[in-house]
């Protein structure tokens, strides 16, 4: 099952469902999650923002040190390790575990110690850890939005095309695509999860 989120979509949801959630434009102290510290053509790459380090691995800061030094984008570095750039920055956030195949391309191609990367890659993820609900920070906080005023609507969709279940998180994968027409550029984020029915007993 899949279906995609587009900016064009996005940009309509711009009217809290509850009035008690205070909107990022309000918040006078939300940091940015990227920083752009390192230029790659006309756009930065993303950086790790050090507030976010104390709740992150030792790993995070290891290879985002090792990405600003090669001036890479996760686009670069997934081609390389033969993954999708949302999952490898996912792995750079500590979100998901790497395998020992990911852990010897990344050693490679960032010069980082494998014997390094090995220890600090080591056990399994903590996952959500970085995140403040609801997020600050305005992108991140648009995605939230989106489900926030269509949630239900999704819900309605998929218990009507799918029975009483659930889309999984975990078999799931997602990918972000650039669209470029007459009106400019568009964000496209496609989600795909295995649908889980629930269970009588």
């Amino acid at each position: 099952m899949a279906f995609s989120l587009s900016s064009s979509f996005a940009a309509r949801a711009i009217v809290p469902a509850a009035r008690s959630v205070v909107r990022p434009s309000v918040v006078c102290t939300a940091r940015r999650q990227f920083r752009s510290s390192a230029v790659l053509g006309d756009k930065p790459i993303a950086t790790l923002d050090t507030s976010l380090a104390p709740r992150l691995p030792p790993s995070s800061s290891t290879l985002f040190e090792a990405k600003k030094k090669k001036n890479l984008t996760f686009e670069a570095i997934a081609q390389q390790v033969g993954r999708d750039e949302v999952a490898v920055a996912a792995l750079f956030y500590g979100q998901a575990m790497a395998s020992p195949e990911d852990i010897q391309k990344l050693s490679q191609m960032l010069d980082i110690p494998v014997d390094q990367l090995e220890s600090e890659l080591s056990g399994y993820p903590d996952r959500g850890r970085c995140l403040d609900m609801p997020p600050k920070d305005p992108t991140v906080y648009r995605l939230f939005e989106i489900v926030q005023n269509y949630g239900y609507a999704y819900k309605a969709v998929l218990n009507e095309k799918f029975g009483d279940g659930i889309m999984s998180a975990i078999s799931f994968s997602t990918k972000i695509e650039k669209e470029t027409d007459e009106k400019g550029d568009w964000a496209k984020i496609t989600l795909r999860g295995k649908w889980l029915p629930y269970t009588r007993f």
